[in-house]
């Protein structure tokens, strides 16, 4: 979903080998079991919650004081993707406070980021469009849902090697409004991910945000 664990490269995620648990960060309740991922900003482990037994992905932002913009995405990802109706995301559990942050525990679907996958598999046509079918499918549940992801790119899917089936992660900019209206500002400043950005996401167009951004994506 800053796979899944783009969203779950800014955030790609590439499935590594695990390291010993003591090297894991400790978070109440789970025990953490293999490092997926790790950026700058981010970093997502598998785990097993101890109560239940349960498999679940958890992602942390990795600094010791972060932002209150990172703090604010990191919630929104969660407060947007918890109650959305459909089954072409990864479904979030729960938001534990963690240290000065959150800890996003998220269901563990399996599967790797597409963004991944390419570099070990290229893909026939008809996978390509399989696969951006079943997008289409999701993109249009999310706009029925009023939502908008605005960070649609191959490190946000994850897909399922052995049936080339995907779902969406990571919406941690991710917006419920009908309609925004972009202000012009500093490229450096854009949200999104510039390669796959839809020319009304840059604010420099005299036009707002809505469903077709993510189809351009």
């Amino acid at each position: 979903m800053e796979v899944f664990w783009g969203h779950l490269l800014h955030k790609e995620m590439a499935i590594s080998a695990s390291i010993p648990s003591q090297e894991f960060p400790g978070i109440a309740g789970y025990m953490l079991t293999e490092q997926l991922y790790l950026g700058g900003r981010t970093a997502v482990y598998r785990a097993v919650q101890t109560a239940t037994q349960q498999s679940v992905v958890i992602k942390v932002l990795r600094e010791d004081y972060p932002s209150f913009d990172e703090l604010v995405q990191f919630r929104n990802q969660y407060a947007i993707a918890k109650n959305l109706p459909i089954p072409g995301i990864v479904r979030p559990l729960g938001l534990e406070a963690w240290g000065s942050g959150y800890a996003l525990v998220m269901e563990d679907w399996g599967g790797m980021a597409l963004s991944a996958y390419l570099k070990q598999q290229s893909l026939t046509l008809v996978d390509v469009l399989a696969i951006a079918l079943q997008l289409s499918e999701i993109l249009h549940d999310l706009g029925q849902n009023r939502v908008k992801h605005k960070d649609i790119k191959p490190a946000n899917i994850l897909i399922r090697p052995e049936s080339n089936q995907v779902k969406l992660i990571d919406f941690s900019i991710a917006s419920l409004l009908p309609k925004e209206t972009q202000e012009i500002q500093s490229a450096n400043t854009l949200e999104g991910t510039l390669a796959y950005l839809a020319p009304e996401q840059t604010g420099r167009m005299n036009r707002g945000i809505d469903y077709r951004t993510d189809f351009y994506s």
